[in-house]
C-alpha cells in the first residue's frame, strides 16, 4: 500500500507539472482528491489494514494529499497570472485606432411635432398643463356641457372603468381642472396628452391617440383673438404662406363653434387629390367657451369670456410629414422612424 501511495503522489505531481491551464489542474484535483479520487479510494481501504499498519498508512495518505494540494495551489496561482497577462495582451486597446461611432437615437415624429406646437404656444404666452388619463364623468362630460343623452357618453364610444370613472376621450378635463384651480384668475393654457376612444383601427383612426387642446379665459376675449391665434399657429407650423379658413360647427362646450381648415400643404391651395380639390385641409375644432362651462368652473360669463381649440397630434404630424397612415407612428419600425432623424 505504501508503494501505491507513493506512486499516486508521483503521478499527480508529474501531471501537475505538465498542466497548461486552470481547467486541467481542476480535473487533476478531482481525479486525485475528489470524492471518487485515487487518494480518497485509498483512504476507504485503510480499515482492512492491521491495527499496527493503519496509523502509518493514514499518515502517508494525508502527507500525499497535503503535498498535492500545496503544489496544485501554487501551480494554479502561477497559471492564473499567466492567463490574466495573456488576456490583457489580447484585449489591449489600441488608442491610435479610430473610434467606432455608436447608433444614435432620435426623437419620435410625434414628439418632434408636439415640441414644435408647445414652442409656438409658449411663445404666445400659454403655459402647459397635464392631467390624469383616467378621469371622472363630471370632468370629461358634465362640466363641459355634454347632455346626459349625448352619443359621446355611450359605452360604444367611451371606455368606462365604472359608472363614474372612464378613460378620457379628450384632454378637455385638464381645462376643467385648471379652471377650478385658478378661478377667478385668467387662464391661458395648452393641454397635450394621450386620449382613448372605442374606435376601430384604420389609417386615420386608433383607440389610443394624442391631442393638444388650448384654452384662454379672461376679460374681453373676442372670437377674433381665436382666429388671430390660430393664424399664427398655422403659419409657424406649416409655413408662412399658409392661411386658415373657419367654418361653422357645433361642440357642446363652445358657442359659437367652428371647424378650422388650413391651406393644403401638398398643393398650397391649388387643389389636389389629397384635399379633394378644395385646396383646404381640416386641422382642428375651436370656438368661444360656452357660458355654462364658465359657470360650472366658477367664472361669471357676464365678466369673463374665452376661447378653446383642440387638434389631433397624430393627424397634424401625418399632415406635416405627409404620412398617409397614422398606424406607422405606433408600430416602432426603425426603417420608418429613421426618416425623421
Amino acid at each position: 500500500m505504501i508503494e501505491n501511495i507513493d506512486k499516486i503522489k508521483a503521478t499527480a505531481i508529474e501531471l501537475i507539472s505538465k498542466a497548461l491551464s486552470t481547467k486541467e489542474l481542476e480535473e487533476i484535483r478531482v481525479n486525485f482528491l475528489g470524492k471518487k479520487g485515487e487518494l480518497t479510494s485509498v483512504l476507504k481501504t485503510l480499515g482492512s489494514l492491521s491495527v499496527e499498519d493503519r496509523p502509518k498508512a493514514g499518515a502517508l495518505v494525508n502527507e500525499a494529499k497535503n503535498s498535492i494540494e500545496q503544489i496544485l495551489d501554487e501551480t494554479i496561482s502561477n497559471i492564473k497570472n499567466k492567463e490574466l497577462n495573456t488576456l490583457f495582451l489580447n484585449e489591449k486597446i489600441d488608442i491610435t485606432l479610430p473610434g467606432r461611432r455608436g447608433n444614435k437615437g432620435s426623437k419620435h415624429p410625434l414628439r418632434k411635432v408636439l415640441e414644435e406646437i408647445e414652442e409656438i404656444f409658449l411663445g404666445l404666452g400659454f403655459s402647459i398643463e397635464e392631467g390624469p388619463e383616467i378621469d371622472t364623468d363630471f370632468n370629461t362630460f358634465k362640466a363641459l356641457n355634454f347632455q346626459d343623452d349625448h352619443p359621446a357618453r355611450d359605452s360604444q364610444d367611451t371606455l368606462y372603468v365604472n359608472k363614474d370613472i372612464l378613460f378620457r376621450t379628450h384632454t378637455s378635463p385638464v381645462q376643467i381642472r385648471t379652471m377650478n384651480k385658478m378661478h377667478p384668475e385668467p387662464v391661458r393654457i395648452i393641454c397635450p396628452g394621450r386620449v382613448y376612444r372605442r374606435d376601430a383601427i384604420d389609417p386615420t383612426h386608433s383607440p389610443q391617440f394624442h391631442q393638444v387642446e388650448g384654452l384662454i379665459v379672461d376679460k374681453d376675449v373676442q372670437f377674433s383673438d381665436l382666429i388671430g391665434t390660430l393664424e399664427i399657429f398655422a403659419k409657424k407650423l406649416f409655413g408662412e404662406t399658409k392661411k386658415i379658413r373657419v367654418r361653422p360647427s357645433f361642440f357642446p362646450f363652445t358657442e359659437p363653434s367652428a371647424e378650422v381648415d388650413v391651406t393644403c400643404i401638398f398643393c398650397d391651395g391649388k387643389g389636389c387629390g389629397f384635399c379633394k380639390h378644395t385646396g383646404w385641409l381640416e386641422v382642428l375644432g375651436a370656438g368661444a367657451v360656452h357660458p355654462n362651462v364658465l359657470r360650472m368652473s366658477g367664472y361669471d360669463p357676464e365678466i369673463y369670456t374665452g376661447f378653446a381649440f383642440g387638434m389631433g397630434l397624430d393627424r397634424i404630424t401625418a399632415l406635416k410629414y405627409r404620412v398617409n397612415d397614422i398606424r406607422y407612428f405606433f408600430e416602432n419600425d426603425i426603417r420608418f422612424l429613421k426618416q425623421f432623424n
